[in-house]
């Protein structure tokens, strides 16, 4: 199958997600096409089947600003006829599946009705959330997700979300959020923790985010600071964004500065989530939560806030802990129940990797991808033939 695939390439739980699926579907044999504005985050190297078409938008004096749907959708268009797309899968309703829309109206005029490619919508959050919700958009990202062949949400909150802020009527699957199991485990690496870990006994928390608003990081450092106060540990903060700063800033107001450190972007995590004995996440919002699965995938126990579609990842008292919004001193004291309790933390973190293994590997959660894309592909052509 001809498989497109339009994302944002900025730092993001969608665009690594749209990559990864694109990597993997790519490796089952299918040819995939990545189209976005630059080399999505860890797009890496060189893999068979696995293509990236960049998309230009240049800036006119006559535009108050860049037209990125209409570059985006002319790159579709262009693409589909090169390599005769049979799916273009739109990550995020707005702007990507309206780019998606106008792109196969351009197609329509041209290209018989049975090899118009078939338009996939996966709504991860932010379009729905905070876009949607906005009546300066919903009109806009309602009709994109009406008028798309398929869509799917990576979670059961997402998905109800979705029905509760636009009132559409048309179906909405859930296929979650996933990673590569052969790649995503805890691996060995003593040397690292010894740059981080001032002393043997240190406990190593971490935070992994695009530190935006709805993160809630000066939480995350609030948490902290209680948990710091009963065992010896440091907070590694990995990501930057906006409110990076007021998280430092935070920190050393309360006077543990020195126990905190930044460490920026990082495209691979996977050493540092190695290393760590805690993650924490203390957002207002969200959908999924795929810093949490990598963590989990580690087998690091995860201390969140109980919002959103968190809780059909972590499963509370199990394989991590859930509290409500506000109940930094339960997070905290959840934490420290962990760090001080060895076999409380085996248990918690050997249930967190067998979840992510029974649950959220590639080859489990592609192959309903696939399958997906056969449905609306075969619906559109004569006789309702598979595509392989």
């Amino acid at each position: 199958m001809n498989v497109g695939i339009v994302c944002y390439a900025s730092v993001g739980g969608s665009g690594i997600v749209a990559t990864e699926l694109a990597k993997a579907l790519a490796m089952r044999g299918h040819d995939v096409h990545l189209l976005s504005t630059e080399p999505p985050f860890r797009y890496a190297d060189y893999q068979p089947g696995l293509s990236f078409h960049r998309v230009h938008t240049p800036a006119y004096p006559l535009f108050r600003e860049p037209q990125y749907v209409l570059s985006l959708a002319n790159k579709i268009v262009q693409v589909t006829r090169s390599f005769s797309l049979d799916i273009i899968h739109a990550h995020y309703a707005v702007p990507h599946a309206t780019a998606a829309y106008l792109a196969r109206q351009i197609l329509s005029t041209s290209v018989p009705p049975a090899r118009i490619p078939r338009v996939v919508t996966t709504l991860h959050g932010t379009d729905i959330t905070l876009v949607g919700s906005d009546r300066s958009y919903s009109e806009t990202v309602a009709f994109s997700i009406e008028r798309s062949d398929g869509v799917t949400a990576v979670s059961e909150s997402l998905r109800a979300d979705t029905y509760r802020a636009l009132q559409v009527e048309r179906d909405i699957r859930v296929i979650p959020n996933f990673l590569d199991c052969r790649v995503h485990r805890r691996t060995s690496h003593p040397t690292l923790r010894q740059r981080y870990a001032r002393t043997p006994a240190e406990k190593l928390v971490i935070h992994v985010s695009n530190f935006r608003p709805v993160k809630r990081v000066e939480a995350v450092v609030q948490v902290f600071a209680r948990i710091a106060a009963s065992v010896p540990a440091r907070l590694l903060l990995i990501g930057d964004g906006p409110d990076l700063g007021k998280a430092l800033e935070t920190a050393h107001s309360m006077g543990i500065g020195d126990d905190v450190e930044s460490l920026g972007e990082q495209d691979q995590i996977l050493p540092l989530l190695s290393i760590a004995d805690l993650f924490l996440l203390t957002s207002q919002q969200e959908s999924f939560g795929l810093a949490a699965l990598e963590a989990m995938a580690a087998g690091v126990p995860v201390v969140a806030s109980d919002v959103g579609g968190l809780r059909e990842v972590v499963d509370h008292g199990r394989s991590g802990y859930l509290h409500a919004l506000n109940d930094l001193d339960g997070m905290a004291a959840s934490g420290v129940s962990l760090l001080r309790d060895p076999a409380l933390h085996a248990r918690t973190a050997a249930e967190a990797s067998r979840t992510v293994q029974e649950r959220f590997c590639a080859e489990l959660v592609v192959p309903r991808y696939e399958a997906f894309y056969g449905e609306l592909v075969a619906a559109a052509k004569p006789g309702g033939a598979p595509v392989e």
